[in-house]
C-alpha cells in the first residue's frame, strides 16, 4: 500500500513540472480534437462532429512525431444525407519557441505550433458519393497550458482527401478545439521503478 501511495505522489509530482518542460525531447503528447467546425471548399461543405485522437513522441525539443485517427459524422442540413469520414496516419508538430524571429508568446502559458499529417482515409455519403486514398493536412495552432502538462488547443487546418471514388478530391478548412496531455517519460519510468 505504501508503494502505491508513493507512486501516486510521484506521478502527481511528475505532472507538475515547469511549463517549458512539456515539449522537451523524450516526452509524450496524447490528446484529441473534440469539436470540429468544417468550412467546406467543395459543394456540400458545412459543419461536422468528429473525434480525432492523436499521440506523438518528442524526438527533439519542440518537435514531435506520431500518429492520428479521425472518425467523424456530418450533415450539411437537416434533410441532407449523412457523411462518414475516417482516416489513420502519421503526424508531425513543430512548436515555436518564445524569442524566435517573429514569434511573440501571446500568453505566458501557451505555445504556437504547426501541425501536418499524412495517411490514408476517405469519406462516404449515404447517396453514394465517396472518396478514399491519401489523407493530408497542414495548419497552425495554439496550445494554452491550463496546467504545466495539460493544454487546451485550437487548430486551423487545411484538410484534404485525394484518390479513388466518385469524388477524386475532397478538401476543406477546419477549426478544431481539443486538448493534449504532455507526459514526461522520465517521470513515468521513475514511477514504474518505484512500484517494483
Amino acid at each position: 500500500m505504501k508503494k502505491l501511495i508513493l507512486s501516486g505522489i510521484l506521478a502527481v509530482a511528475g505532472l507538475t513540472t515547469t511549463a517549458n518542460a512539456q515539449i522537451q525531447r523524450g516526452n509524450w503528447m496524447v490528446g484529441s480534437s473534440l469539436l470540429t467546425s468544417n468550412f467546406g471548399l467543395n459543394t456540400g461543405g458545412g459543419y461536422n462532429i468528429a473525434i480525432q485522437p492523436k499521440a506523438a513522441y518528442f524526438i527533439e525539443d519542440n518537435v514531435a512525431v506520431g500518429g492520428y485517427v479521425n472518425l467523424g459524422v456530418s450533415k450539411v442540413t437537416n434533410g441532407s444525407p449523412t457523411r462518414f469520414d475516417y482516416a489513420v496516419g502519421g503526424l508531425g508538430r513543430y512548436y515555436l519557441s518564445p524569442g524566435e524571429k517573429g514569434v511573440d508568446n501571446l500568453l505566458n502559458h501557451g505555445r504556437w505550433f504547426f501541425e501536418g499529417n499524412l495517411g490514408v482515409g476517405g469519406s462516404s455519403v449515404e447517396n453514394g458519393i465517396s472518396t478514399s486514398g491519401l489523407d493530408f493536412g497542414v495548419g497552425p495552432g495554439y496550445s494554452y497550458f491550463i496546467t504545466p502538462n495539460i493544454g487546451v488547443e485550437g487548430l486551423v487546418k487545411y484538410q484534404g482527401q485525394a484518390g479513388f471514388g466518385s469524388e477524386g478530391l475532397n478538401s476543406n478548412i477546419t477549426f478544431n478545439v481539443g486538448f493534449s496531455i504532455f507526459i514526461p517519460s522520465s517521470k513515468g519510468r521513475d514511477v514504474v521503478n518505484d512500484v517494483r
